[in-house]
């Protein structure tokens, strides 16, 4: 692949964004006080599937000859609003919760669709790989939505 470089690079975005993700999902379940069983282990299981994500995504970095990111993001612009729905948990507060994870999902997607957007060459397995990654995220946001919504309908 003539253009292997850019796209490790792209690779490297989407290992990040999921630690990114595994952080926030985490952060979520220790700083919340009211989760229920059933949205801990939501909560657990989006862990579980980034986790899957990058042992994907580095699979492919190294195929390449990359050097994968083991880090979260602290600087990118695809990156950040998961940054700062990280920083706007406020303990106990299950709505705000839920809307932070709806929004951290939606930055994921956008992680996503920039990466199927990029210049950087890739053959169809990667592509492959990507798209049902992004996939699985849809899901995923449409999963804490109903969450969210549920509640709101409670409150």
């Amino acid at each position: 692949m003539q253009n292997s470089e850019a796209l490790i690079v792209v690779l490297n975005d989407l290992v990040k964004i999921n630690n990114d993700r595994v952080a926030g999902y985490q952060r979520a379940i220790n700083e919340s006080n009211d989760l229920d069983v059933d949205m801990k282990a939501t909560f657990e299981g989006m862990i579980r599937e980034s986790e899957q994500y990058k042992q994907e995504l580095t699979a492919k970095i190294r195929q390449l000859g990359g050097h994968v990111e083991t880090g979260t993001t602290t600087s990118g612009k695809i990156y950040r609003t998961w940054m700062d729905v990280k920083a706007t948990f406020s303990g106990s507060d299950r709505k705000q919760i839920l809307a932070s994870c709806e929004y951290g999902e939606d930055a994921a997607r956008k992680a996503y669709e920039s990466a199927l957007a990029s210049d950087a060459e890739m053959d169809a397995g990667v592509r492959q790989l990507i798209v049902a990654q992004q996939e699985a995220l849809a899901n995923s946001h449409d999963h804490i939505k109903k969450y969210r919504d549920a509640h709101l309908a409670v409150s």
